[in-house]
């Protein structure tokens, strides 16, 4: 490596990951400071199913009232890029009720419209008529019995921004696990594809939860002042949030979730009450993996590199596929520890799980250490990557300078 493109990879160096505050599941972004929602995934590529929903019908719901059209395209993936062994059917959960919306086609893309009563889906027994999943009052629309109830502002027009409050997309499988695209605050509008959406294969070994089992066990008090916390975050009364999930921790001292909610509350103003929530939960579940994930982003603010490794570790033995988070927060602990090919593996791990590329900076930590591996080709194109990803990045300029350094060392190398 010339001295010139040493030196610049050392001295800029990488910004620390920035976690701007977000609750509703684990806080984080890029290196940079870039998006840490929305989707940049895949395109959707190739035909869709035959039974999926045609995005060209005509939706009959449209008196005031009713949702508008909401069309939703992507693909379903196996973690090696391959097409999932039999169509998947595509559901939107939403306050923790399913609704069956579409297949995949048998090359796991799919197209589907939401909303729609008669979508020619085959639904479980237990999901609710055409606007299943959908709570009166928690979204744009209610529904009992199959009757629609309109909801939202004055004058009885649909609320968007609220159409799809704490719901989200997922691919369902028979022997598999999908990850999840948050829908809350999707509108009409907006862009209607969602990227990729992988499927994980159940290992038996496999012994972490995103969702704590101890805390199921929770008295009926404390499940009360626990789902008040929720309602009240909905509504971003975070005080009301804090003081409800006070209260049920209090009345149950084991209930992992709300400990864990509470320290996320806690992350800006109290960091110390917050690690001791995160490990209460912990000590509550140690299955539960959010608060491992959480403890991780704490530590890397305050540069504790070695316990972000440990705890990562940690969270990766307990679920290798749930969390690209803590794949990328390994990596840049193992970088500045100088474990480059540790820090490597974790990096090209993230960049495999994380299909919405939530974490750009994940490319520019990437591209550095190939760089100082000497491996320019690859280097070039993950920082090339990043600049695409987060144009408008803090270190947009810093990591413009390290791509041409890159490509003046490949060029020297031959």
């Amino acid at each position: 490596m010339s001295p010139s493109v040493c030196a610049i990879l050392l001295t800029a160096g990488l910004f620390l990951p920035a976690f701007p505050q977000s609750r509703g599941g684990t806080s984080a972004g890029s290196t940079t400071g870039g998006s840490t929602g929305g989707s940049t995934g895949g395109t959707n590529t190739g035909t869709t199913g035959t039974r999926s929903t045609n995005p060209n019908t005509t939706n009959p719901n449209t008196a005031p009232g009713f949702p508008a059209p909401i069309f939703l395209s992507g693909r379903v993936l196996m973690e090696d890029g391959t097409a999932p062994p039999s169509e998947a059917v595509i559901e939107r959960v939403c306050n923790g009720r399913a609704h069956a919306e579409g297949y995949t086609d048998t090359h796991g893309n799919f197209s589907i419209q939401l909303f729609q009563a008669n979508n020619g889906v085959m639904q479980d027994a237990d999901e609710t008529g055409g606007m299943g999943g959908m709570r009166p009052g928690m979204g744009g629309v209610g529904s009992t019995g199959g009757n629609v109830t309109p909801m939202g502002s004055a004058g009885g027009t649909y609320a968007e921004d609220r159409a799809l409050m704490g719901c989200e997309l997922r691919a369902k499988l028979a022997g598999y696990r999908s990850q999840t695209v948050s829908l809350s605050g999707h509108r009409p509008m907006d862009s209607p594809d969602v990227g990729t959406i992988l499927l994980h294969r159940n290992g038996a070994n496999e012994e972490g939860s995103t969702v704590s089992a101890v805390s199921l066990a929770a008295p009926k008090d404390a499940r009360k002042a626990f789902e008040k916390g929720e309602e009240a975050l909905k509504k971003r009364k975070t005080e009301d949030a804090q003081k409800d999930f006070e209260k049920a921790v209090a009345a149950y001292p084991h209930y992992a979730a709300a400990w864990c909610e509470l320290g996320k509350l806690q992350m800006t103003a109290d960091a110390a009450g917050a690690r001791k929530s995160f490990q209460s939960a912990v000590d509550a579940d140690p299955k539960f993996v959010e608060p491992y994930v959480e403890m991780a982003v704490l530590d890397t603010k305050a540069e504790k590199w070695q316990s972000v490794a440990d705890l990562t570790g940690k969270a990766i033995g307990l679920d290798s596929f749930d969390y690209p988070q803590a794949y990328y927060l390994n990596a840049v602990s193992n970088y500045y520890l100088k474990n480059m090919d540790a820090a490597e593996k974790s990096a090209r791990e993230a960049a495999r799980l994380d299909t919405r590329h939530l974490y750009p900076g994940n490319f520019h930590l990437l591209g550095v250490i190939l760089a100082q591996k000497q491996d320019y080709a690859g280097a070039r194109e993950q920082l090339q990557n990043y600049l695409k990803l987060a144009p408008n990045a803090q270190d947009a300029e810093t990591v413009k300078k390290q791509l041409e350094q890159v490509e003046q060392a490949a060029a020297e190398k031959k």
